[in-house]
Order: structure tokens, then C-alpha cells, then sequence
């Protein structure tokens, strides 16, 4: 069996810079499978993520209605009462906009790949952040990053999230989400590898869910991480800590290290369940739409539209 190879981005890397600005860029211009998936399952989700399929204040027609004595005459559409022998009301969908908050962890672990993976980890967060941004826009959301943007309906919202991110200088260093303070009834969506201890972890999302806010965790995962297909003479590097460690018959590891990686997720599940948050994990073998699509399908369930 061939010895897997690895990789890791430099730290100018993980900041999306010009290259992976411009790749996130071109996503949205050319809509690829990945923005037109999203863009589709968003649409046929009961209107989107905006639309309540209720009537109330807002600008989307609805439904025509008989129109009920005690109304005021205002109300009836003349044009198509004239149809029947009945009057009737023109009926708006009921629409509210909400904040749907990211964070994208940019940190040294992110920066890994193996050969089995299409993209680093911190370029898959990157897409999948954007794409998923750019789709609850399209949805009538407004999307910030946190401790970063205020939270904007704006068709330019890939441009304006990525112009952050590269004046972020910090980003790259931070291995957790920032101390930001979402409203009540926000959505927050933070996408990681979330190899962290877990009590840094849960005192994260215990600060975020404790405003009252949603949210999931998008765990991004190399396949390489799962199933530590190594053998032979192995130098392990911890890219947080920057230290290294002999570890002799990498084989011998294997079986310890997958009992380890399953107990820290399982952790990690416990953590989103114990707020009713969701856990998605997502390997980079895998198309990028595939989680777009479950995560727009929670936002939308967490909406009570789907």
C-alpha cells in the first residue's frame, strides 16, 4: 500500500488572499454545480429560507382569499373578484429577514491536506462558507461574519465577506470563534475542523447559544484524519503548537487514534445537542454541495419552513 502524503498550507494561505478570493469569486460568476445546488434547494424549501407560506407584512403575492365580512372594502381585488361571483383578497406572504452569522477557522490545522482530499481544509471552508452565504441572500437573509461584518442582504455578500476576511489579520491564528454577541432568534453557522480540546469548544458555543442564538457546527475533516492509514516510521507535527513527535510504527497508532477521533466527536456531538444545535460533518472528499445542501436544509427546518 502506497504511503499516504500530506501537506500543509502556509500561513499566508489560509487567509483567503487574492487566489482564494478570486476562486470564490469565480463560484459566483459562473454558477457552478455548488451555487446552483444551493440556489436550487433554496427556492423549492417553501419559498426559500424568507418566506413564512403565511399571510403577514411583505411584497410576495400568496394566495387569493373570499374575502370575510368585517374587512375593510380596501382589501378586495376588484380584478379578480370580477371573475366570480364572489369577492375576494389578495393575500402577501409573510416575510421577516434574519442574521445568519459565520465564522470560518482559518488556524494552522486547517491548513492540512492529504492526496485523498479535492482541496486544504481551510479552502473547503472557504467555498462552503461563501456558497452557503450567498445562497441565504439569494433567500432574502442577512449575512455577517462574526466579530467582523454587520449582517447585510447585498448581492455582493461573497465580495464583502472575502474584503474581511483578508483585513482580518488575526483570522489565521484564531483556532475558535470570536467573542461575538449574535441577537436572540440569530442563526449561527461555524465551520471547522474542531480539533480543539473540547471545553474550548463548548465554552465557544455556550457563549454564542447563551444570547439565545441557533446554530451548527460544520466539521470539516480530511479522509486522511479519519482513518490514519499510516505505517512504518512516522514523525507526527502539531501545526497549533508547532511541536513534533516520533512516534516509531505508525501502524500501531492506527487503531488508538480511531477510538480517539470517534470519543472527540462524539464529544462534540454532545456539546451541539446539549444547546439543539446540529453537527454536520463533511470530508474533503467529498463535493462541497453535499453540505451546502444539509445545511441549508437545517437553516430552513430551524425556520420552521421546511
Amino acid at each position: 500500500m502506497a504511503t499516504p502524503s500530506t501537506r500543509l498550507l502556509a500561513a499566508e494561505a489560509r487567509s483567503p488572499g487574492r487566489r482564494e478570493t478570486e476562486a470564490a469569486l469565480s463560484l459566483a460568476e459562473r454558477m457552478p454545480r455548488l451555487i446552483l445546488e444551493a440556489r436550487r434547494v433554496s427556492t423549492t424549501l417553501a419559498h426559500g429560507l424568507h418566506g413564512r407560506r403565511r399571510s403577514g407584512p411583505g411584497e410576495s403575492f400568496w394566495q387569493f382569499r373570499p374575502f370575510v365580512a368585517g374587512e375593510a372594502a380596501a382589501r378586495i381585488d376588484w380584478r379578480r373578484s370580477a371573475r366570480d361571483d364572489r369577492l375576494y383578497v389578495r393575500e402577501r406572504e409573510w416575510e421577516a429577514a434574519h442574521n445568519i452569522w459565520f465564522w470560518i477557522d482559518r488556524s494552522a490545522s486547517m491548513g492540512f491536506a492529504s492526496h485523498l482530499a479535492q482541496a486544504p481544509k481551510v479552502e473547503r471552508a472557504l467555498v462552503l462558507g461563501f456558497a452557503l452565504a450567498d445562497a441565504l441572500v439569494e433567500g432574502g437573509e442577512r449575512v455577517g461574519l462574526l466579530g467582523l461584518t454587520r449582517a447585510v442582504t447585498s448581492r455582493r455578500i461573497v465580495e464583502t465577506l472575502a474584503e474581511a476576511l483578508v483585513a482580518d489579520g488575526a483570522g489565521p491564528e484564531r483556532d475558535s470563534a470570536p467573542a461575538a454577541a449574535p441577537g436572540r432568534f440569530d442563526e449561527a453557522i461555524l465551520i471547522s475542523d474542531f480539533l480543539s480540546p473540547l471545553p474550548d469548544i463548548k465554552a465557544s458555543v455556550d457563549r454564542i447559544a447563551g444570547h439565545g442564538t441557533h446554530g451548527h457546527l460544520v466539521m470539516i475533516a480530511d479522509p486522511v484524519e479519519e482513518t490514519f492509514p499510516f505505517a512504518g516510521q512516522a514523525v507526527l507535527h502539531d501545526p497549533e503548537s508547532r511541536t513534533s513527535l516520533s512516534i516509531g510504527d505508525a501502524g500501531a497508532w492506527g487503531e488508538a487514534y480511531r477510538v480517539r477521533i470517534a470519543a472527540h466527536r462524539a464529544g462534540l456531538s454532545e456539546i451541539a445537542r446539549a444547546q439543539g444545535w446540529t453537527l454536520t460533518i463533511h470530508r474533503t472528499d467529498r463535493p462541497a454541495s453535499e453540505a451546502a445542501l444539509r445545511l441549508l436544509t437545517l437553516v430552513a427546518a430551524a425556520r420552521g419552513t421546511g
